[in-house]
């Protein structure tokens, strides 16, 4: 995709190989004896020529085929309205697994509704190695990090513009890029086009308070936690973030996480002591580091597809008994 093809955060890492392809036709010439061996293939959304690609892994892996979710919502509503341009009922139910980054009742509605095997949350999650507190100048009292999203712009309206024209003598800043020129920012709202990965940890520490705001769909469907949250708890930064169902689920509301509905509740989150302000962050970290890490989502993965493989080779074992005893049976 251009933005994010000009836009690369790294071309190699230390713990995978990472390899480009310019086609379907090059992808399979070039990776058929990997996929073919391998104990898993993830196929991801938004992948180009998602479906094609995923009915070669369907038919070509020996493993689990699975696929990674990081939209749901959004996946789910185009493939119920035949839309989705990279995954099909039918691909769905061929896919072993089906990791998603929204839990709850979704789960049950892409086994029962879209025919998968096996649905699995598989949230987003922080690297503690690289996300953590350090000592920074506070340069802003509320900040916030996000790609601009239409459904998104009325939360960050109401509770930041709101409260930044509000608030003059207070400063705040918006990181991230699409924003559309019209946009009319407030004097004292910073704006910081594009804010690289490496650069993200120093902009937690350097705020008082960081605003997460979730797509709609993510709202309606909730149990989808961004991966913002992760990475601001990890550093130590209080979260100020609209409510969804769900929440609960990854932070204790109030006490570890400050969820707001209007901009009066977020003026009233500045006006906090900074003690109780520090004692929220530092509580939230600690459940970040408990539940919230790469390390927890690798176990999770790992034991999904452990499982998965289980019943694949039992499934195999069958089918090659059942083949075994019917010739025999027509020898007879």
């Amino acid at each position: 995709m251009p933005w994010y093809a000009s836009n690369r955060e790294f071309a190699e890492v230390p713990y995978c190989t990472v390899a480009l392809y310019e086609s379907v036709n090059e992808l399979k010439s070039r990776f058929a004896p990997l996929v073919q061996s391998a104990d898993i293939v993830v196929v991801g959304s938004y992948v180009p020529d998602g479906i094609a690609v995923g009915e070669w892994v369907t038919s070509t892996a020996k493993g689990i085929a699975a696929f990674y979710d990081i939209d749901t919502p959004v996946t789910v509503s185009n493939l119920l309205s035949g839309k989705c341009e990279y995954l099909s009922l039918d691909l769905c139910r061929k896919y072993h697994l089906y990791f998603s980054f929204t839990g709850g009742p979704m789960l049950g509605l892409i086994e029962k509704k879209l025919g998968s095997p096996g649905a699995r949350p598989l949230y987003c999650s922080v690297d503690p190695s690289l996300y953590y507190p350090e000592r920074q100048e506070i340069q802003w009292d509320v900040a916030y990090l996000g790609t601009y999203a239409a459904d998104r712009q009325p939360a960050l309206e109401e509770l930041l513009f709101t409260v930044a024209r509000q608030n003059q003598e207070k400063r705040f800043a918006v990181a991230g890029p699409q924003y559309p020129s019209e946009i009319s920012w407030p004097a004292n709202v910073e704006r910081i086009e594009h804010l690289p990965a490496a650069e993200h940890r120093a902009f937690y520490n350097s705020q008082k308070f960081t605003l997460n705001l979730t797509r709609q769909d993510m709202i309606r469907m909730g149990y989808s936690p961004s991966v913002r949250l992760f990475e601001a708890g990890a550093c130590g930064a209080p979260i100020i973030t609209d409510e969804w169902p769900g929440l609960d689920e990854f932070y204790h509301l109030h006490s570890e996480i400050l969820p707001v509905r209007t901009g009066a509740d977020l003026s009233a989150c500045l006006q906090m002591s900074s003690d109780h302000r520090l004692a929220i962050a530092e509580r939230a970290r600690n459940r970040t580091l408990r539940f919230h890490t790469a390390a927890v989502r690798a176990e999770q993965f790992e034991a999904d597809v452990t499982e998965s493989l289980e019943r694949l080779h039992k499934s195999n074992k069958r089918k090659r008994v059942a083949l075994h005893k019917t010739p025999t049976a027509a020898l007879i």
